[in-house]
């Protein structure tokens, strides 16, 4: 696996990759790598001549300082673990190499309806920080396809409208999210977890579980009530428990019965003994 930390050098690389006639398959990350990350680099090498990753823990998509200066760095680990799934390239940027003018933004984007409901409302500026930096990247990398997951189900739908925005002709490859055995999604924000602490958090797929067992007969609006409360009962502060839709253009819709299609449960909340902030999603 080559390892490049400058721009141009990446550049370079893959220019020649590409004069080779190889496609390129890209997996954007923030580190601190997990079984998810590498079913992205899976599905990349699957689809793909040649796999890009980056590991670059962005500043400036943390609405909170504390967050981003408690995110988990595991750069040793995460070479490793890219070198052994076969990963071709990683990208490992300083800040000063992605923001070299300082951290202001250049140019605003315009998300719609989507910065503003979810993790839009929660987290302002959060997803112009990550238009910035997926921007930037993919003017560096020039991948054929693009890999993400379906974790960050909003950010998939902002990367996008991001695409459209630019009139990028790169294919947004969404994955299927990575549990563990008890259903906890994979997040790097859970290596910030111990074991009471991690058990606690399995309460977010336990709720998503039980709207997907009961959408169809219940209430909606006390159905998310109800899973709000038991949250909360559990030592979390909910920020949403919602159930959405996904339009065609790619915004979101809360609708108020269960025929509408397609539908997601989707939930945010930070655990309160560790202040982690989780969030998931489950189809419905």
């Amino acid at each position: 696996m080559y390892l490049f930390k400058r721009k141009e050098e990446l550049e370079r690389h893959l220019t020649t990759a590409r004069n080779n006639g190889k496609h390129i398959g890209f997996v954007p990350t923030m580190g601190a790598l997990h079984r998810g990350h590498i079913s992205l680099i899976n599905a990349a090498k699957e689809n793909s001549e040649l796999v890009v990753c980056s590991i670059f823990v962005n500043p400036t998509q943390f609405n909170d300082p504390k967050d981003f200066e408690k995110y988990p760095v595991t750069i040793d680990q995460d070479v490793q673990m890219l070198t052994e799934a076969g990963c071709d390239v990683l990208f490992l940027p300083t800040v000063q190499e992605m923001y070299p003018d300082g951290l202001t933004a250049k140019m605003h984007y315009d998300f719609g309806s989507l910065e503003t409901v979810l993790e839009g409302a929660a987290r302002p500026g959060h997803f112009q920080g990550v238009g910035q930096v997926v921007h930037q990247l993919l003017n560096l990398v020039q991948p054929d396809k693009l890999f993400m997951g379906q974790k960050d189900l909003q950010q998939c739908l902002i990367i996008n409208r991001l695409l459209k925005i630019i009139d990028s002709q790169v294919e947004l490859v969404i994955c299927p999210t990575v549990r563990e055995k008890d259903g906890l999604a994979m997040s790097s924000r859970n290596l910030r977890l111990n074991a009471t602490e991690r058990e606690n958090a399995l309460h977010l797929y336990k709720g998503l579980s039980e709207i997907k067992h009961n959408y169809q007969q219940a209430n909606l609006k006390t159905l998310k009530e109800k899973v709000v409360n038991e949250l909360k009962t559990s030592g979390f502060e909910v920020d949403y428990v919602e159930l959405i839709s996904i339009l065609e253009d790619g915004s979101v819709i809360f609708p108020d019965t269960a025929a509408t299609s397609p539908l997601y449960a989707v939930v945010a909340a930070k655990e309160l003994s560790s202040g982690v902030r989780l969030i998931d999603n489950i189809a419905l």
